[in-house]
């Protein structure tokens, strides 16, 4: 955890409380605590592990959702989980800046994406968080990049 410096600054100009947060990144540790400052719940999506066992998963922490069969597959970089919904509704759920569709099967949390390597091919190859790999769909290249030039 970084250290956290905690400044108070008295101002009679002003009508209400300000914070501001000031980081090297907009990171977990940042989100977190506006969370904490804000009071706002994080996200969750309620999903089964491997044993059945419902549990609350954290948005911020999915690395990717994918259809395998009936079968939503949600991974975070710690676990994987299942969902027995289709993907359409898992994705009206997810935050629209934070989550593309890659593919008819996948989508991928943007935050997650480590790099993206277009092939000569015109494919997109794209890394993840804890080492994952996926590829896009040919038909979905238009929108992931809309969606990275903030147009979409």
């Amino acid at each position: 955890m970084k250290k956290i410096n905690i400044v108070f600054e008295e101002d009679s100009s002003l009508d209400r409380i300000e914070v501001l947060v000031r980081a090297p990144e907009r990171d977990a540790e940042a989100e977190a605590l506006l969370d904490r400052i804000s009071d706002r719940a994080p996200e969750t999506l309620t999903v089964a592990d491997f044993d059945g066992a419902l549990q609350n998963v954290d948005v911020r922490d999915i690395v990717s959702v994918s259809i395998s069969g009936k079968q939503a597959q949600i991974v975070t970089e710690k676990s994987r989980f299942t969902a027995r919904q289709p993907l359409q509704s898992l994705e009206s759920k997810l935050d629209e800046h934070r989550f593309v569709r890659i593919s008819r099967y996948e989508i991928v949390n943007l935050d997650k994406v480590r790099k993206f390597d277009f092939t000569l091919g015109g494919t997109l190859r794209i890394e993840l968080a804890g080492g994952m790999e996926t590829w896009a769909s040919r038909r979905n290249i238009p929108q992931i990049r809309r969606k990275l030039l903030g147009k979409g």
